[in-house]
């Protein structure tokens, strides 16, 4: 019997960790698949024979985009050309739905299987995408357990796997290890900031951020303000914007173990936001893209709902409308964050906040992994593909 081939896209550095822990699930059901596509070093270390680097996918906004569209155009050729070269194949778009979902559709016309992990945020905006997914892809393995009911209203077939995130960190928290293996002090108050792993996040919200941690350490003088590093191209955004005498120190990686670590979180939307709520700790959830971007999202009524931090909108699951403060665009100040954050710091958070966050923890803590490709295993079956 033939081998199969999995073609998988990430587009960024979460989607490298999702892409190498489904690999290494696949593999325990198909040990002669061959792995190919587009991804990080976790991914490549697994397995996967890379076409290029995720990095290059790691562009959010309308406008941003918009720069970068001949090259991002380039590469979409290039990843469906690769893919009808090989037989037996199934195309797993991991997030980056602008560049994958294209693909996807061209693909499935041509008889190739498709599936994408990790829905876009249709609860968030545009919620009608649902049925343009359907079209793109036969199975969408959906993080969330809201998210598949979204998609089966359009007749889509979705799935909820769970969340790997909820697997990296423990049901009850352990600050004192993570400081320990850190190497900060048990009596400091440890802030950590993190404005984003794209470059383009790390422009918009860093500055703001770490002029933030400044007036926060004026206040707080055992402050110690922790931003961890996701790879080179985010360090050396944040040190062309991070002044010399900032308060502010740099690690590389182990974004998980700062948030463990810390008292109070300064975090950009997105899957820090959500490490932060399963880290257990107070936090400010900050939002900014490009003007354009925003201007059009607001004055085309995109948005459908009041939240976009993931916290908030898993909170709704459970009755709580409001868990974590946010602040997007002009109301981004270094005084408005730090007023926030001081009263994070001095106050904490309050039980029922803290019972919310448990609760999303413990329904997302399913062995994601083993869900998805348990789901792809099923639909290769039912599609006879190798």
């Amino acid at each position: 019997m033939a081998h199969l081939n999995f073609v998988l896209v990430a587009g960024e550095t979460s989607g490298d960790q999702l892409g190498a822990e489904l690999i290494a699930s696949l593999l325990q059901r198909f040990p002669r698949a061959k792995f190919y596509g587009v991804g990080g070093p976790l991914m490549a270390e697994i397995g996967q024979r890379q076409w290029f680097a995720a990095s290059e996918l790691a562009v959010m906004g309308l406008f941003e985009v918009l720069q970068h569209l001949p090259r991002l155009l380039r590469r979409r050729r290039e990843v469906i050309a690769q893919t009808q070269a090989l037989s037996n194949t199934i195309y797993i778009g991991i997030d980056a739905p602008d560049f994958n979902l294209p693909i996807a559709k061209r693909l499935k016309a041509c008889g190739v299987c498709c599936v994408h992990y990790v829905s876009p945020s249709i609860w968030a905006w545009r919620a009608e995408r649902a049925a343009k997914i359907g079209a793109a892809v036969d199975l969408v393995l959906c993080l969330f357990p809201f998210e598949p009911a979204l998609y089966h209203r359009y007749n889509v077939a979705a799935t909820f796997v769970g969340h790997p995130l909820a697997e990296r960190f423990p049901l009850e928290p352990t600050p004192t290890a993570a400081r320990t293996s850190l190497g900060l002090p048990m009596q400091a108050t440890v802030l950590a900031v993190l404005p984003g792993s794209r470059v383009s996040e790390i422009k918009a919200l860093a500055k703001d951020f770490f002029d933030a941690a400044a007036l926060l350490k004026k206040q707080f003088p055992k402050l110690i303000a922790v931003a961890p590093v996701a790879n080179e191209a985010a360090q050396l955004a944040i040190e062309s914007i991070r002044a010399a005498d900032h308060p502010v120190m740099l690690i590389e990686g182990q974004a998980q173990l700062v948030l463990q670590a810390a008292d109070v979180v300064l975090v950009a939307s997105g899957t820090a936001a959500l490490e932060a709520m399963l880290a257990r700790k107070p936090m400010l959830v900050a939002y900014r893209v490009h003007p354009i971007t925003y201007f059009l999202a607001r004055t085309l009524g995109l948005l459908k709902t009041r939240f976009f931090s993931l916290p908030n909108r898993l909170g709704l699951m459970f009755g709580s409308e409001l868990v974590v403060a946010e602040l997007e665009q002009k109301n981004i100040t270094p005084s408005a964050i730090a007023e926030i954050m001081r009263t994070k710091i001095l106050d904490g958070e309050t039980p029922e906040v803290l019972d919310v966050f448990r609760r999303c923890h413990e329904q997302l803590r399913i062995n994601a992994s083993i869900h998805a490709a348990d789901a792809i295993a099923e639909l290769v079956k039912a599609r006879n593909i190798a």
